[in-house]
């Protein structure tokens, strides 16, 4: 089935009480945020941004030297970017899927997978050791087939992953329209390497886990600047200051501090709807009864989960660039989008024709050329950087934490010696080139998926440059 951009008045109708607000961030549970750094101070290692990179370099940092001095610097709130924005599945994978880290590291693939498994695994121990309520559950997550020339491929994912490690599984259109009744499903692979959590909420949790471990947290706190002072780094805010021995940057989609990061990301922005609480008659409709995430198998995908109060989030499809890497609050509200969104909600769904959706909001992802995080370091050393995971970064950003703390402590361990941690993606380029191309790109990828899959000439050189754009 290919998705109709026709936008009916029912679809519209769909949309006339939504907040346009992060679902995950309304929540009467969320934290106040730390005040502003207004001083002069001292510490050992610095994080900039409490986002999940930040949070979770945090946390392994402390766990690993309780007398390490740590301090995060955070522009907003925690959570306030990607990680209380995003669709809260928590993957395995730390090569943004077994297809494009075959293509990249097929040599040290089955270490990959082998510790994105064992990854996985931590982070649920976290969970549980530091009592953080963030709704976790291992689902599992489809990945569906809604045209004919997808089923191949996905029988043939199921093949080859098992090679490297993997255990997803095969279902056809009986199988999977017996778990979830969509009209639209030809076929899905399951895999079970994947979670469900309220990211919102895990966010909150590694905050208090850190706090009870003795960071210090300041929020509301711009960085302006970031330089070499002595033996040290020297962090300039906008009322204070640090004199900081290591940093750990966790900016992401944000402008970088190191001008020569903007060369390699580039901030998408991807759009989300959540639906009201459906009723158990509408629930017995569609089945799904097990919770797990659902994503397309299409060039522009949605992405769409169940939560713990019966609601349904769907979203993606749409990826923004908007040109001069701008992000601005205002770009989060984009009706076209939510329009779009809803209409494609109820061509997979008819059956919930007349379900309202309470929440609409867009955030921001930091995607590179070839879609997953890489690293490295500056100032002699002392700045290490994470960044552009492309929209895989709930589970993946606590290995960031780790090879960037790694970094850091010139730490020689398996994760610094992979491949995928030493090389860097192809940059974009600059504008006024970015742009147009990023928008070409995005016209040929939607005209693929019109036409059966087959790629233009753009796209397979791209293909054979191992380049591309994705969110």
């Amino acid at each position: 089935m290919i998705f109709t951009n026709r936008i009916r008045p029912q679809d519209l109708k769909s949309l006339a009480d939504v907040k346009y607000q992060p679902f995950w961030l309304d929540d009467s549970t969320r934290p106040e945020p730390a005040a502003a750094l207004t001083e002069s101070i001292n510490a050992d290692l610095t994080i900039i941004g409490a986002g999940f990179t930040g949070l979770w370099t945090a946390l392994t940092a402390k766990q690993a030297d309780p007398a390490r001095d740590v301090v995060v610097l955070e522009a907003g709130e925690t959570a306030i970017g990607a990680s209380g924005r995003n669709g809260g599945f928590m993957a395995s994978s730390l090569t943004h899927g077994f297809q494009n880290g075959k293509s990249r590291w097929k040599k040290e693939l089955t270490k990959l997978v082998e510790l994105g498994h064992k990854n996985l695994d931590e982070i649920e121990a976290t969970i549980k050791q530091f009592n953080i309520d963030c709704d976790f559950i291992r689902s599992g997550e489809f990945h569906v087939a809604n045209e004919p020339h997808q089923v191949d491929e996905l029988h043939k994912e199921v093949e080859e992953s098992a090679q490297f490690g993997e255990h997803a599984q095969f279902l056809n259109q009986d199988e999977i329209r017996t778990r979830v009744k969509s009209h639209t499903y030809l076929a899905a692979v399951f895999d079970p390497a994947v979670a469900m959590v309220n990211p919102a909420r895990l966010a909150w949790g590694l905050r208090r886990a850190c706090i009870e471990l003795g960071v210090r947290f300041y929020e509301r706190t711009q960085v302006n600047s970031v330089e070499e002072s002595g033996a040290g780094i020297l962090i300039k805010t906008q009322y204070g200051q640090v004199e900081s021995k290591k940093v750990a940057l966790a900016t992401n989609a944000f402008a970088p501090l190191l001008k020569h990061l903007t060369f390699y990301v580039v901030p998408v922005y991807d759009y989300v709807l959540m639906t009201e609480p459906l009723s158990q008659a509408q629930r017995d409709s569609i089945g799904w009864k097990n919770r797990e995430g659902i994503g397309d198998d299409g060039n522009q995908f949605h992405y769409y989960r169940t939560t713990e109060d019966g609601r349904i989030l769907w979203g993606g499809y749409d990826a923004i660039y908007y040109r001069n890497n701008e992000v601005a609050p205002q770009l989060e509200n984009h009706p076209e989008s939510f329009a779009r969104l809803a209409a494609h909600f109820f061509q997979t769904f008819p059956q919930l024709e007349g379900l309202r959706f309470t929440h609409a909001w867009g955030g921001v992802i930091d995607t590179c050329s070839r879609y997953t995080a890489f690293w490295g370091k500056s100032m002699h050393g002392k700045v290490a950087y994470a960044l552009g995971y492309t929209g895989l970064g709930v589970g993946a950003s606590r290995f960031g934490a780790q090879v960037m703390l790694d970094l850091l402590d010139n730490k020689k361990t398996e994760r610094t010696e992979l491949q995928m941690v030493k090389s860097k993606p192809f940059p974009f380029p600059p504008e006024p080139f970015r742009s147009p191309i990023i928008n070409f790109t995005r016209w040929s990828l939607d005209q693929a998926d019109q036409n059966a899959g087959k790629r233009n000439l753009w796209l397979k050189i791209l293909d054979a440059l191992g380049l591309g754009f994705d969110s």
